[in-house]
């Protein structure tokens, strides 16, 4: 298990017993919802090995999350997500670098971010956090 702590919270690896509270988290945190938005879907996830879902506790409580996931190729994050009251403290950069780390260990040598764009302090902080724009490439997806 990986984990790391800092004053006021503790980063580890999220439980299946917590996979609701982990979604209400992403709605608090104003997270564009989609359909993987389930507690089902978080269970699958936190028991792949291709992914590491990470939170951050304070008293116990759920206050950050970050999906880290590797392909075998590159490294992907996902739904990092702070609590409103806990914004501005450092939190969304300690979640990364643990996700980082993991992400490095398992052979990753470029990750990519998925942030909305219409969430102008998502974007401040991932340009903060040194990683780049990629200019030219969209997204497409689908729903199955």
């Amino acid at each position: 298990m990986i984990s790391s702590t800092n004053p006021g919270w503790e980063i580890g690896i999220c439980a299946e017993s917590e996979a609701q509270a982990l979604v209400d988290l992403w709605k608090l945190a104003d997270a564009t919802p989609s359909v993987t938005d389930t507690s089902d879907d978080v269970r699958k996830v936190l028991r792949s090995a291709a992914a590491q879902v990470l939170v951050a506790r304070i008293d116990g409580r759920l206050a950050g999350s970050i999906i880290g996931t590797f392909d075998g190729w590159r490294g992907n994050i996902y739904r990092l997500a702070v609590h409103p009251d806990y914004r501005r403290r450092g939190m969304a950069r300690a979640l990364l670098q643990v996700a980082e780390e993991w992400l490095r260990f398992k052979g990753a040598k470029r990750n990519s971010a998925l942030v909305e764009e219409d969430h102008p302090a998502a974007v401040g902080f991932w340009q903060g956090v040194g990683y780049d724009l990629r200019a030219g490439m969209i997204r497409y997806v689908r729903n199955l």
